[in-house]
Protein backbone atom coordinates (compact mmCIF):
# COMPACT_ATOMS: atom_id res chain seq x y z
CA UNK A 1 0.00 0.00 0.00
CA UNK A 2 2.53 2.45 0.54
CA UNK A 3 4.15 2.24 -2.60
CA UNK A 4 0.95 2.60 -3.95
CA UNK A 5 0.48 6.02 -2.21
CA UNK A 6 3.84 6.97 -3.05
CA UNK A 7 3.51 6.10 -6.85
CA UNK A 8 0.48 8.41 -6.70
CA UNK A 9 1.97 10.87 -4.92
CA UNK A 10 4.90 11.14 -7.46
CA UNK A 11 2.70 11.30 -10.61
CA UNK A 12 0.43 13.67 -8.65
CA UNK A 13 3.14 16.21 -7.78
CA UNK A 14 5.17 15.73 -11.10
CA UNK A 15 1.92 16.09 -13.05
CA UNK A 16 1.70 19.50 -11.19
CA UNK A 17 4.58 20.82 -11.93
CA UNK A 18 4.63 19.76 -15.37
CA UNK A 19 1.31 21.82 -15.48
CA UNK A 20 3.39 24.31 -13.45
CA UNK A 21 5.89 24.75 -16.46
CA UNK A 22 3.58 25.24 -18.95
CA UNK A 23 1.01 28.01 -17.42
CA UNK A 24 2.46 31.36 -18.35
CA UNK A 25 3.01 34.10 -15.45
CA UNK A 26 1.34 37.03 -15.10
CA UNK A 27 4.50 39.25 -15.77
CA UNK A 28 7.38 37.06 -16.95
CA UNK A 29 5.36 34.18 -19.38
CA UNK A 30 6.23 31.62 -17.50
CA UNK A 31 7.34 30.69 -14.27
CA UNK A 32 11.02 32.55 -13.34
CA UNK A 33 12.45 29.14 -12.70
CA UNK A 34 12.07 25.64 -14.45
CA UNK A 35 10.75 22.93 -12.45
CA UNK A 36 12.18 19.35 -13.17
CA UNK A 37 8.25 17.36 -12.87
CA UNK A 38 10.52 14.14 -12.15
CA UNK A 39 12.75 15.62 -9.64
CA UNK A 40 9.86 17.51 -8.42
CA UNK A 41 7.42 14.53 -7.56
CA UNK A 42 10.03 12.23 -5.90
CA UNK A 43 11.14 15.16 -3.50
CA UNK A 44 7.92 16.62 -3.07
CA UNK A 45 6.88 12.87 -1.98
CA UNK A 46 9.22 12.27 0.19
CA UNK A 47 9.35 15.86 1.87
CA UNK A 48 5.58 14.92 2.96
CA UNK A 49 6.72 11.17 3.61
CA UNK A 50 8.73 12.41 6.46
CA UNK A 51 6.98 14.32 8.36
CA UNK A 52 4.60 12.39 8.41
CA UNK A 53 6.71 9.69 9.79
CA UNK A 54 7.95 11.44 12.21
CA UNK A 55 4.38 12.20 13.21
CA UNK A 56 3.69 8.29 13.65
CA UNK A 57 1.87 7.72 10.43
CA UNK A 58 2.98 4.11 8.60
CA UNK A 59 5.32 5.26 6.42
CA UNK A 60 7.79 2.35 4.79
CA UNK A 61 11.40 3.90 5.29
CA UNK A 62 12.44 1.33 2.46
CA UNK A 63 10.49 3.96 0.22
CA UNK A 64 11.52 6.90 2.02
CA UNK A 65 15.32 6.44 1.85
CA UNK A 66 14.86 5.44 -2.32
CA UNK A 67 13.22 8.63 -2.50
CA UNK A 68 15.73 10.58 -0.88
CA UNK A 69 18.75 8.58 -2.69
CA UNK A 70 17.41 9.41 -5.81
CA UNK A 71 17.21 13.15 -4.56
CA UNK A 72 20.72 13.16 -3.50
CA UNK A 73 21.85 12.08 -7.04
CA UNK A 74 19.81 14.44 -8.73
CA UNK A 75 21.15 16.99 -6.87
CA UNK A 76 24.52 15.26 -7.77
CA UNK A 77 23.97 15.49 -11.34
CA UNK A 78 22.20 19.22 -11.89
CA UNK A 79 25.43 20.60 -10.03
CA UNK A 80 27.83 19.05 -12.22
CA UNK A 81 26.55 20.63 -15.02
CA UNK A 82 27.75 23.93 -12.92
CA UNK A 83 31.24 22.75 -12.33
CA UNK A 84 33.85 25.25 -13.19
CA UNK A 85 36.29 24.01 -16.28
CA UNK A 86 39.02 21.80 -14.95
CA UNK A 87 36.93 19.98 -12.35
CA UNK A 88 36.47 16.64 -12.16
CA UNK A 89 32.97 15.23 -12.36
CA UNK A 90 33.71 11.79 -11.46
CA UNK A 91 35.17 12.97 -8.23
CA UNK A 92 32.69 15.40 -7.55
CA UNK A 93 29.84 12.70 -7.53
CA UNK A 94 32.43 10.49 -5.69
CA UNK A 95 32.48 12.66 -2.94
CA UNK A 96 28.92 14.26 -2.96
CA UNK A 97 26.39 11.58 -3.48
CA UNK A 98 28.35 9.28 -0.69
CA UNK A 99 27.88 12.43 1.91
CA UNK A 100 24.36 12.74 0.48
CA UNK A 101 23.34 9.15 1.41
CA UNK A 102 25.29 10.12 4.79
CA UNK A 103 23.26 13.11 5.64
CA UNK A 104 19.66 11.07 4.33
CA UNK A 105 20.56 8.10 6.31
CA UNK A 106 21.04 10.70 9.44
CA UNK A 107 17.60 12.39 8.89
CA UNK A 108 15.92 8.90 8.74
CA UNK A 109 17.47 7.47 11.68
CA UNK A 110 17.24 10.37 13.93
CA UNK A 111 21.10 10.35 14.19
CA UNK A 112 21.50 14.43 14.13
CA UNK A 113 25.15 14.34 14.82
CA UNK A 114 25.91 12.37 11.96
CA UNK A 115 23.53 14.46 9.55
CA UNK A 116 24.58 17.81 10.71
CA UNK A 117 27.88 16.39 9.95
CA UNK A 118 27.21 15.00 6.28
CA UNK A 119 25.35 18.31 5.61
CA UNK A 120 28.86 20.23 6.55
CA UNK A 121 30.05 17.66 4.31
CA UNK A 122 28.20 18.38 1.61
CA UNK A 123 28.63 22.46 2.26
CA UNK A 124 32.19 22.28 2.41
CA UNK A 125 32.21 19.74 -1.20
CA UNK A 126 30.24 21.84 -2.76
CA UNK A 127 31.97 24.84 -2.00
CA UNK A 128 35.04 23.91 -3.10
CA UNK A 129 33.95 22.51 -6.18
CA UNK A 130 31.54 24.87 -7.49
CA UNK A 131 33.82 28.27 -6.90
CA UNK A 132 35.31 29.46 -9.58
CA UNK A 133 38.93 29.40 -9.79
CA UNK A 134 41.30 31.34 -12.37
CA UNK A 135 40.19 29.88 -15.59
CA UNK A 136 42.66 27.65 -17.27
CA UNK A 137 43.82 28.66 -21.11
CA UNK A 138 46.37 27.07 -22.93
CA UNK A 139 49.84 28.03 -24.10
CA UNK A 140 48.70 27.11 -27.77
CA UNK A 141 45.56 29.24 -27.25
CA UNK A 142 47.58 31.56 -26.13
CA UNK A 143 49.54 31.51 -29.09
CA UNK A 144 46.75 31.13 -31.18
CA UNK A 145 45.02 34.20 -30.08
CA UNK A 146 48.50 36.31 -30.14
CA UNK A 147 48.44 35.97 -34.32
CA UNK A 148 45.00 36.49 -34.57
CA UNK A 149 45.57 40.09 -33.17
CA UNK A 150 48.77 40.20 -34.86
CA UNK A 151 46.51 39.32 -38.35
CA UNK A 152 43.53 41.62 -38.04
CA UNK A 153 44.36 45.26 -38.51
Amino acid sequence: MSLAIALSSIFAIAGTAWLLNKIPALTAGRLPFKICPVCAGIAGTWLWMLPAKFLGWQVDMTILALLMGGSVVGIAYLLEKRLPPGRSPMLWKLLFIPAGFAAAYGLLSFWRSGFLVAVLALLVISFEFLKHGEPHVSSEKIEELKKKMQNCC
